[in-house]
Formats: C-alpha cells, sequence, structure tokens
C-alpha cells in the first residue's frame, strides 16, 4: 500500500443516458440521469482508493452545494483532503454529460467559475509522506513549479503527467516527470495518427504510454524501447466515461508495486476495459485481480 497525492479537479457531473446522441435543434428524452462526483485526478484515486492505496487530493473546494455533495463521494472513498484550498465564493465546475446508448459515445459540456489549485498551495504540503504524486496536465505555468519544487526538495519521489488535452505550452512538463500518460485525443490534436509516432517524437530518456481505443495501448521506457498491449475485450461497452483515470490509475498502482511497466501496461488495459462494462465506479476492483 502506497501514499498517493493527486492535483487537479473534482466536477460534479450531471449524466443524461439516451437512446442515440440527438440532431441539432431536436428534442430527445432521457432514459435516465444520475448526479456523480468527476473530475480526472479526483476519478483516479477513487480507483487506487479501491486498490488498497492511502489517497490525499490537493484541489479547489468553494464554499457551496456541490461542494457538499463532492465532499461526501470523497469521504466515501477514503479520500483525505487536507491539502485542498477553500474558497468562500465561486462555483465548483459542472459537466454536463450525454452518454449514447446505442454508440456508448459521451460528449461533455463543462462549466466553471472555479480558479486553478496553484504552487502557492502545493508549497505547504508536507511532500515527504508520500510515495508517488500524480499531476493533470492542466494549469501549465504553476504545475512546471510544483514539478521543478518536487524535483528539487523530493527527487526520490516518483511522479506522473496526465496529458489529456492539447494545452498552451504543455510540452514544458515532459521532460519533468517520471512518466508521462498521454491520450488519444493530445495525440491526434498534434497530428499523430498512431500511438507509436507520438512517443518515438520525444525527447530520449522519457517515459510514456498512450492510449488508443480498442488498439489497446502502447509505452515506451526510458531505454526506447516500445512496449504494447491489445485492449482486452468486453462482453458489453456500458460506460466509458472514467475509463482513461483508470487505466491512469492502475499504471500507478503497478509501478509504485513492482515498477515494471510492461506489467503495469497490461494492468492497466485490463481495468479500464472492466470499467467500459460497469456504470460508475462503484465497486469497480471488487473480485477483480491485476
Amino acid at each position: 500500500m502506497a501514499t498517493i497525492l493527486a492535483i487537479g479537479i473534482a466536477t460534479l457531473d450531471i449524466i443524461n443516458i439516451v437512446d442515440s446522441y440527438p440532431d441539432e435543434d431536436s428534442e430527445l428524452r432521457a432514459i435516465s440521469q444520475s448526479q456523480t462526483r468527476g473530475g480526472n485526478a479526483t476519478n483516479t484515486l477513487t480507483v487506487l482508493s479501491q486498490l488498497g492505496h492511502q489517497c490525499h487530493w490537493g484541489g479547489v473546494l468553494i464554499d457551496q452545494a456541490d461542494s457538499q455533495f463532492i465532499l461526501n463521494d470523497l469521504t466515501s472513498s477514503n479520500i483525505n483532503i487536507t491539502a485542498c484550498k477553500r474558497l468562500a465564493t465561486g462555483k465548483m465546475p459542472t459537466s454536463y454529460i450525454t452518454v449514447s446508448q446505442q454508440t456508448a459515445s459521451r460528449s461533455i459540456i463543462h462549466h466553471r467559475d472555479c480558479p486553478e489549485y496553484g504552487f502557492e498551495n502545493f508549497k505547504k504540503i508536507d511532500l515527504q509522506q508520500f510515495d508517488w504524486i500524480h499531476f493533470e496536465g492542466r494549469n501549465i505555468d504553476d504545475t512546471v513549479l510544483m514539478l521543478q519544487h518536487l524535483k528539487q526538495h523530493h527527487p526520490d519521489i516518483p511522479c506522473s503527467v496526465e496529458i489529456e488535452k492539447p494545452r498552451p505550452n504543455i510540452e514544458q512538463l515532459f521532460e519533468l516527470a517520471t512518466i508521462l500518460m498521454f491520450s488519444q485525443h493530445y495525440a491526434q490534436a498534434n497530428y499523430f495518427y498512431n500511438a507509436t509516432d507520438l512517443l518515438n517524437s520525444l525527447a530520449n530518456n522519457i517515459t510514456a504510454t498512450c492510449t488508443w481505443g480498442d488498439h489497446g495501448a502502447w509505452a515506451i521506457d526510458n531505454s526506447g524501447k516500445l512496449l504494447h498491449r491489445e485492449a482486452f475485450s468486453t462482453k458489453q461497452v456500458i460506460d466509458t466515461l472514467g475509463a482513461g483515470d483508470t487505466f491512469n490509475a492502475a499504471l500507478i498502482h503497478s509501478l509504485v508495486n513492482d515498477n515494471n511497466l510492461q506489467r503495469a501496461l497490461d494492468n492497466a488495459c485490463k481495468l479500464a476495459a472492466h470499467k467500459c462494462g460497469q456504470q460508475g465506479f462503484s465497486k469497480l476492483t471488487q473480485d477483480f485481480e491485476i
């Protein structure tokens, strides 16, 4: 069991499940609606907590009704929030998600009136208690300072950075992490049409992974060796929301335990496929071995 800190956001997710995605200027009845806590960092922590780790979240909480819902969910997952920044005004990030039963795709409209978690908050944390630190690749200027601070004062603590979306200057983070976790979306937005082209474009000595949907995932180690794991089959794709966060959690879990990149890639693909076969994260790892 490891003690793990993740820096990123928590959101309120309002999910509408529909038979098929609506056409523009149309009206559609939802099959069901649910409200959950979302956000990449906190999703990853939720899975890591189920895998037996002590999890801490560094993010922003605003004193309004949505925060209580988020707090209750984090508490139920045993996620420590003492590293959070608290504000009296604003609005917690909210994602309005439409999930199509026909294709299992999900479309997201995101609204926020919430500042980012900054370096001034991060440097107040007692980092020596952690065995691993995970960052969402956002708020780039401050995240660079956080990674540099970690590298200078706690060089023995491994860290991961999720590179999900193309953001200005996000490449500044690449050489500061122990491992980078790329999405297919980021790769294609930068005109890489397969994972290996993206991974081979990185500077020497960078360890990274890149997921590619039903083609599985690839990784490159710090010697430049490419690794691949085909996607695991799922009887029925029910909910892909959070599959990438689950992949990242299983990857961290495996690397913390035995530091073998191929086994970590295998385990991450396996648990991500399992996630796609169920709604939400509840009891995701129960009776599931990785």
